[in-house]
């Protein structure tokens, strides 16, 4: 039972954010502090990126552990348990509770949960359908997590989003055609194409 009034909750509700987060500000003063640019909140592209650094065809989504059901999963355990239940005749009806393990960063609420786990798969299939539509466009999407953003961890996350990302420069922007074979003939090295001639 939730401990909270109606209007208590819903005022809660409504003072969270989609943009400039908390998590969201962290990494933006991380690329910047590490020379990336970038432009925030792109209404261009689909799924609005919360960062867009054009230079590097990427796309950065800034994801809360909780409204994008980060690690959450259905047991397969859980599903033969229903099943089996409902074939026997002990129970008919499975439980959304039954179909879904928590993870350590998002729990899903025992009060309204089917309308929670319902929002959660929504986000998810959204943010598929969003980065298949980024990637078509020749787009690279990154996704950081809230929970790898824990100051414990922070550091680590926002080196690997730079390496990552550098990565993905020097990948598009590499040389596409191999230099010719170089051959040795007499201690003099001969491109194959002059060999070939000769």
């Amino acid at each position: 039972m939730d401990k909270l009034s109606a209007e208590q909750r819903h005022k809660n509700m409504a003072a969270i954010r989609s943009k400039d987060t908390k998590p969201e500000v962290i990494v933006r003063k991380g690329l910047w502090s590490r020379g990336f640019r970038y432009r925030l909140n792109s209404p261009r592209l689909p799924g609005h990126p919360d960062l867009v650094l054009r230079k590097y065809r990427a796309c950065i989504f800034v994801n809360g552990c909780f409204w994008h059901g980060h690690n959450v999963q259905f047991t397969i355990h859980h599903l033969q348990c229903t099943i089996n239940d409902s074939l026997h005749g002990n129970r008919t009806d499975p439980t959304e509770q039954d179909l879904i393990e928590n993870s350590e960063c998002c729990k899903i609420p025992k009060s309204n949960r089917e309308f929670w786990v319902a929002k959660i798969r929504r986000n998810q299939q959204r943010d598929v359908e969003e980065q298949k539509r980024l990637a078509e466009m020749g787009w690279h999407c990154i996704t950081v997590w809230e929970c790898e953003l824990k100051p414990s961890v922070r550091e680590e996350t926002l080196k690997s989003l730079a390496f990552t990302l550098n990565k993905i420069w020097l990948a598009d922007h590499s040389v596409r055609k191999p230099y010719p074979e170089m051959e040795e003939n007499n201690g003099v090295l001969m491109a194959a194409e002059e060999r070939d001639n000769e």
